[in-house]
């Protein structure tokens, strides 16, 4: 049953009303099954004021009415699945520009070139925009940040009652995305084969940097291939890549970005890590803690991809995380040990980049300074961060 796998997610929420409020049309996006439908549905004013359009008779209310039904609705009118009827856009461009009218239009869907392109083209000073992620830690409880790690962020994933039960739906989940779900998006010249290689090959380099060239030549492929396909894969919300943070230092700094998959879950489904003892003994378990955090952290403080960066030198020094806030700039280290101290890197870090603050998140209960701009954070604390950034 559908409520087994619903947790309350008040942040997000409140954050869809005020879109609401405020614009005419909001438009929240993310990847599919991670909750889009749960918060939006119960939103509409009225029954048929929602439009599933993955529901054969919903797409049939407005093909045969050619969008004209939408003209006399009134209230919040939720379109859920939008990507699937791109024209739609434009009927909304004309609905938003009407004068008077109270009517709001809350629009759902998996990320795709389509959606992505109609939204900032025909939608452009009418639309506010919103994405969601998983289930982050103040929704599940700070205390549940183990089970969080492991399982990832997806509801259906997370609220499983057996393990067995939650790693068998990411890898079905994995399956659906590269057979379908990505195909779907645009045209693949690459086979299965060469899509779930290059999949496993973003798993196997979480949280390193990543080298379109490189990865190319391991698949059989050309290098413009895999620079598409991961655009696709950033598309759909299914991995994030952080660019270098550039400062005007005489300093070497690396070039290339970082790649990981958002959700944590979905990388241990692809290491087929069964349990919390097997993720602690994985030769990747530091490079998941820190994709893990970072994604933790991008949703506790509600940063936008363009305030979120990484930094290192050739020589050395490197800060996992920058976010760059009305605040000032905060830098965020992983580290999966316990009771970290602080290193030289962390200091040349703070002085090279100008850092308001550096946190550096490990997975114990504990805050404690480092120095005066160097914080030790543990994961149960991180809403203690959230107050201080944004």
């Amino acid at each position: 049953m559908e409520h087994k796998f619903f947790i309350p997610r008040t942040a997000i929420t409140e954050r869809i009303k005020n879109g609401i409020v405020h614009s005419p049309v909001t438009t929240l996006l993310g990847p599919r099954q991670c909750g889009k439908t749960s918060l939006a549905a119960p939103l509409a004013t009225r029954p048929e004021n929602l439009f599933d359009l993955h529901s054969l008779i919903d797409r049939a209310r407005l093909e045969d009415s050619n969008f004209r039904i939408l003209d006399g609705l009134e209230g919040i009118v939720v379109i859920d699945e939008a990507q699937d009827k791109p024209e739609l856009f434009r009927k909304l461009r004309v609905l938003a520009d009407r004068r008077d009218s109270t009517t709001k239009f809350l629009i759902t869907g998996s990320a795709s070139p389509t959606i992505a392109n109609e939204v900032s083209e025909s939608l452009a000073g009418r639309n506010r925009l919103l994405s969601l992620g998983g289930l982050n830690l103040d929704e599940v409880g700070s205390i549940n940040w183990e089970k969080l790690w492991l399982r990832g962020g997806f509801p259906r994933s997370y609220l499983h009652e057996l393990e067995p039960e939650s790693l068998t739906w990411r890898l079905d989940y994995i399956e659906q995305f590269l057979r379908h779900d990505l195909p779907a998006l645009a045209e693949t010249k690459l086979s299965a084969e060469q899509l779930r290689r290059l999949f496993l090959l973003i798993a196997h380099n979480h949280g390193q940097s990543w080298n379109n060239s490189k990865v190319a030549q391991l698949i059989g492929a050309n290098y413009k291939t895999v620079q598409r396909h991961l655009e696709l894969f950033k598309g759909a919300y299914i991995v994030r890549e952080l660019y270098p943070y550039y400062t005007n230092l005489q300093k070497r700094l690396r070039k290339t970005p970082k790649v990981y998959l958002r959700d944590s879950g979905l990388l241990h489904a692809l290491f087929l890590i069964r349990d919390q003892s097997a993720l602690l003994s994985h030769p990747s378990m530091g490079f998941s803690w820190e994709g893990f955090g970072i994604e933790q952290i991008i949703s506790l403080t509600n940063s936008r991809d363009e305030e979120c960066f990484t930094w290192s030198v050739t020589s050395g020094p490197e800060v996992d995380l920058v976010l760059t806030k009305p605040k000032g700039i905060f830098g965020f280290e992983f580290k999966a040990g316990d009771a970290p101290k602080r290193t030289k890197s962390m200091a040349v870090g703070v002085d090279d980049l100008g850092l308001t603050k550096l946190f550096v998140i490990y997975p114990g209960r504990l805050n404690y300074a480092l120095d005066d701009k160097i914080e030790a954070v543990g994961i149960e604390n991180l809403s203690t961060i959230a107050a201080q950034v944004v």
